[in-house]
């Protein structure tokens, strides 16, 4: 670019300009240096240094210097001036008119152009030099975006320099700098000026700014919207705006996200677009080989730049035709979450802008994934919970019902056929109330939603098991309800020993826990009546800190006792006890005796 330069920087500034002329000087000996604007002190000593190298060349009036600028060689410019607050000359290398990218030219008052170089005329379009013809229509009238929106009436006006940016079109954009051309009265007769085109920064910034409002618009993950969207709808939601993104900022065509499945180190699909359905339905996993790109990038952490397809041992063909990609991971804190890849037709399509922003891109992607995820272990949280909820207030009153229920049947049994068979339709109904409490609130929870999201661990012995809990405690039976319905088990409970032989005759049970101290009886003498109703019945007595003063645990173990809880117990104890009890592949062989 033009270089702006201070007139009293004295031999530094001499030395400067001096290396610039010999870098660029012609053949001759001595180059010519055109000087415009007054003489003063401060240009006369700037320039006293150049005498033993450069003919020197200071026109009477602006005039002539125009007419030997048109007519004649020079080696360069110098704008004069005496201000040292502000950049006092303006040097323009001759040789550098016809080889750096800069626009340079030369406008009377009326911002028509005088005199212009080659680089000028290839930015602006200008047939010719332009003469005559107004700086602004050069580029088809320009939108001004400052910061100064009238440079050149500013450095008419105060004789300082001013500068301000030009844009033409969509995605063209000009810096121009003007300075004033002051004559010995120090009145700006004319102007000069200096267009560099700045297209590529300002299109840098601009989709730098794009990527960080994106990085918003991608994680608007607000909880309110799930009220009235599915969380498959959002995660649609979040694949449009990420694919909208990706063609519309980024402008990459081909696209695909996978997603990393942590215990499986699967790389799952989540978005594809353009690529080729073998490619899509491929099965990758995060290991350097074998995998192609996304195998490797997704296990190394590392982006990867494919230049041609034909050529690199490690791509696996993805989208039809494609001759280059590019790859980078999706990490949130140092974590990898699965690999953005992209895919161009042309052989070296993407180079390190293409790859910085994709990766500042992908950042915000990760982060709109993780927040979507919060959400839905939020959403998974919160449907577990209301399901809980209504499990525990629900699960006391339907154990209720169960007892009465089975106690008239029982009673009425070979008495009324018509009253029995009610009795035991109402009996099944009120079972079947909390399994569908259990089914409503699985349909709650989101399925397949981010599969990166931590689940219960499964107990599958547990599953759809039939426990019956006795105990007088009503905190303990709440307590069996909601621990063991967690992995699936279907719970009842009875408050004695009648009312647990009671739902033994009524019912089959996959295991009893029973309290040895009931308000009817103790735990011995229910453990023996539980096996006359069910010599196989498994049975598991539970006991306050090892309290047993009647001896119950040790008769009930040579009775053929196995399990014995001792209270308060932990979850892992309840559970492994049960699972015991439920599995015959577990049970000892005095427990089948």
């Amino acid at each position: 670019m033009i270089s702006l330069v201070v007139g009293k920087l004295g031999s530094l500034y001499t030395a400067v300009v001096r290396a610039i002329f010999d870098w660029v000087r012609p053949v001759t000996d001595r180059p010519r240096l055109l000087v415009f604007g007054k003489n003063g002190t401060a240009s006369s000593d700037a320039l006293a240094g150049f005498g033993d190298h450069y003919e020197v060349v200071h026109p009477s009036t602006f005039e002539d210097g125009l007419a030997m600028l048109r007519l004649e060689p020079f080696a360069g410019i110098f704008l004069t001036g005496d201000d040292a607050s502000s950049p006092g000359s303006l040097l323009h290398a001759g040789g550098m008119l016809e080889q750096l990218p800069d626009g340079f030219v030369l406008l009377n008052q009326d911002l028509q152009i005088l005199w212009s170089n080659s680089q000028f005329q290839r930015l602006s379009g200008t047939a010719g030099d332009g003469y005559g013809k107004a700086f602004y229509d050069c580029f088809g009238n320009p939108e001004l975006i400052g910061p100064d929106f009238c440079p050149f009436h500013t450095a008419l006006a105060t004789g300082e320099p001013a500068k301000s940016t030009l844009r033409v079109g969509e995605k063209t954009y000009f810096e121009v700098h003007a300075r004033p051309i002051l004559d010995d009265g120090d009145n700006p007769g004319n102007l000069a000026a200096v267009v560099h085109d700045v297209s590529d920064e300002v299109l840098q910034r601009q989709k730098l700014h794009a990527i960080h409002q994106a990085g918003f618009d991608l994680g608007d993950l607000a909880p309110a919207d799930l009220v009235d969207m599915s969380v498959d709808d959002r995660i649609e939601l979040l694949k449009a705006r990420i694919l909208h993104y990706t063609q519309d900022l980024l402008e990459f065509e081909t696209a695909e996200i996978r997603l990393l499945d942590p215990k499986s180190r699967r790389l799952d699909p989540l978005l594809s677009v353009g690529m080729r359905p073998e490619a899509e339905s491929r099965r990758l996993f995060a290991d350097p080989t074998g995998n192609g790109v996304t195998g490797f990038v997704a296990a190394t952490g590392k982006s990867y730049l494919c230049e041609d397809t034909e050529e690199d041992p490690l791509y696996l063909p993805g989208a039809e035709g494609a001759r280059s990609s590019l790859t980078v991971p999706l990490t949130l804190h140092d974590e990898i979450l699965g690999v953005f890849n992209v895919e161009s037709p042309h052989t070296h399509a993407f180079d390190e802008n293409d790859l910085q922003f994709l990766e500042l891109f992908t950042r915000e992607v990760a982060v709109a994934l993780n927040t979507l995820e919060l959400l839905v272990a939020e959403k998974v949280s919160t449907a577990t919970e209301s399901t809980e909820l209504i499990m525990r207030e629900v699960a006391g009153p339907v154990d209720e019902i169960l007892n009465d229920a089975a106690w008239i049947l029982e009673r009425y049994i070979g008495h009324e056929p018509t009253v029995c068979e009610r009795l035991t339709r109402v009996l099944k109904h009120t079972r079947d109330i909390k399994q569908l409490i259990q089914k409503v609130g699985a349909t709650m929870q989101p399925k397949d939603a981010v599969k990166s999201l931590p689940s219960r661990p499964e107990r599958p012995l547990l599953r759809e098991k039939r426990i019956l809990v006795v105990d007088s405690d009503e905190s303990v039976r709440q307590a069996a309800h909601t621990l063991l319905g967690r992995f699936g088990c279907d719970v009842e409970t009875a408050h004695d020993g009648e009312e647990a032989l009671l739902m033994t005759r009524s019912f089959h049970y996959d295991a009893v826990i029973v309290d040895i101290r009931l308000p009817d009886m103790n735990g011995y003498e229910c453990f023996v009546r539980l096996r006359e109703i069910n010599e196989d019945a498994q049975v598991i007595l539970m006991t306050g800190f090892g309290y047993d003063p009647a001896h119950c645990i040790v008769k009930a173990r040579q009775a053929g006792l196995s399990s014995v809880l001792y209270k308060p117990f932990r979850l892992d104890q309840l559970l492994e006890e049960v699972e015991k009890a439920v599995d015959p592949s577990k049970q000892p062989a005095v427990g089948r005796d």
